[in-house]
């Protein structure tokens, strides 16, 4: 699962995600050392604040009589302070290193409470903390006081995280805008990365980083080439192909004043074979550029074409589908596809029955036969070019072994999928599924 996480993330996404655990650390380190260096000057604040209203109960418990201070107490007690008098003195409890530095603190801010025996304990440890205290009055009596540390702190550092964390996400935002844009070159190579040997030369905009413009330099000289090499290559079949059917198209010629008879039959099924091969030869190397624009035709009518040329040559073809099926496809590579499959299904079984349907989104060309199938572990095999398999079928194999791949390179530029399975009847089923995506005019 690690694994696929790491695999399923884009480029984008790793970027972005190392800035996000970039800025983190840095809002949560920075965070952390601000909290420490302010967590003094507050308590500093809150022992200048408490040392100020020690001093000024103090002042106001010793000018009033005895019997009213108990009263004016409970008129100094606020939300945050409690103020007693009592008469009674208490036993100093020990100071804690914490509360004693504040002691120290509240002394420091003012130094007139130093002569009274001041003393702090904490009573509630916890969230809710609460200090309580004393100092003895110049009259011997005692004021006591209890400070309620109700967290504030806390919710005043949460407030300050939460505005802090505005432009932390302001800035991942803008990081993360940034990010996908100066990569947006690399998706553009990713596209046209995708349809190389797809016809079309894409020369893509040198754009972005230096990196990335050197990448994209890199491959448009690439994609240049190999386009040159595969002109090259099929203009050399063109030629070499023009050839090779000029001293064919004699030895046709030459043939007719052969005397009719088993030697003239047997030299004609051998120029036949060699023109054949020197077709399906041309058809597979010379497809990679194939200037076919797609066009949008009947499928239905091509189909049914292609079966009546077989049936003319007195082949026992069939045809079972609707007599009209609309679809944008490449239409020579089609029917020469669907021609390979019934001429396959023929040369391997005695009939050969195509059926066009369709199903939900899915076009289906399907050509069974009843020939001797194919071993269910060496399907995949004979897609491949030049692929022989004559102990599977019967060893009167003719051609190079072109057929099955001319169709799968046929089926691969229609962005579709190509099958083959044996019958449980007998026989093989070759199926190609075509996508047409909403493409698909009315049957």
């Amino acid at each position: 699962m690690k694994r696929h996480f790491r695999g399923s993330l884009g480029l984008v996404g790793r970027i972005f995600a190392i800035l996000l655990l970039t800025v983190t650390l840095e809002f949560a380190v920075g965070t952390l050392i601000y909290e420490r260096a302010s967590q003094l000057s507050l308590q500093d604040d809150e022992a200048r604040r408490l040392a100020e209203h020690l001093v000024i109960a103090r002042k106001l418990l010793t000018e009033q009589p005895s019997q009213d201070r108990r009263a004016l107490g409970t008129q100094l007690t606020t939300d945050r302070y409690d103020v007693h008098w009592s008469p009674a003195a208490p036993p100093p409890p020990p100071l804690s290193p914490g509360l004693e530095r504040m002691r120290q603190q509240i002394i420091a801010w003012e130094p007139s409470l130093e002569r009274s025996r001041l003393w702090l304990r904490l009573a509630s440890p916890g969230r809710h903390s609460i200090i309580n205290g004393g100092l003895q009055l110049p009259d011997g009596s005692w004021l006591y006081f209890g400070m309620h540390h109700s967290g504030g702190k806390w919710a005043f550092t949460i407030g300050r995280m939460g505005l802090a964390l505005i432009p932390v996400l302001a800035l991942l935002i803008a990081g993360g805008v940034l990010i996908r844009k100066t990569l947006g070159p690399l998706r553009d190579l990713t596209r046209a990365t995708d349809r190389i040997g797809l016809g079309t030369e894409v020369i893509l905009p040198e754009a972005g980083t230096n990196d990335v413009r050197n990448l994209i330099r890199a491959f448009n000289a690439m994609q240049t080439r190999i386009h040159r090499l595969i002109d090259e290559r099929t203009e050399t079949l063109a030629a070499v192909g023009h050839d090779m059917r000029t001293p064919l198209a004699r030895l046709q010629l030459r043939l007719e004043t052969v005397a009719e008879g088993e030697t003239r039959e047997a030299m004609g099924g051998d120029l036949d074979e060699m023109g054949a091969m020197i077709e399906s030869l041309l058809a597979f190397l010379g497809g990679e550029k194939n200037p076919e624009p797609a066009e949008r035709i009947d499928l239905a009518v091509t189909i049914a074409t292609v079966v009546d040329a077989f049936q003319d040559h007195g082949q026992d073809v069939d045809y079972a589908g609707p007599d009209h099926l609309e679809m944008e496809v490449h239409a020579l590579a089609l029917r020469r596809a669907v021609r390979n499959l019934i001429e396959n299904a023929l040369h391997y079984g005695k009939r050969a029955r195509v059926t066009l349907l369709r199903t939900g989104a899915e076009v289906l060309i399907r050509v069974d036969d009843d020939g001797p199938g194919i071993p269910r572990d060496q399907i995949d095999a004979v897609l491949k070019p030049f692929a022989r398999l004559d102990t599977a079928r019967q060893r009167n194999t003719r051609g190079l072994g072109l057929g099955l791949a001319i169709v799968a390179n046929a089926v691969e530029l229609e962005g579709g999928q190509l099958t083959l399975a044996n019958r449980p009847e007998g026989g093989l089923r070759a199926e190609i599924c075509l996508y047409p995506a909403g493409r698909v005019g009315k049957a």
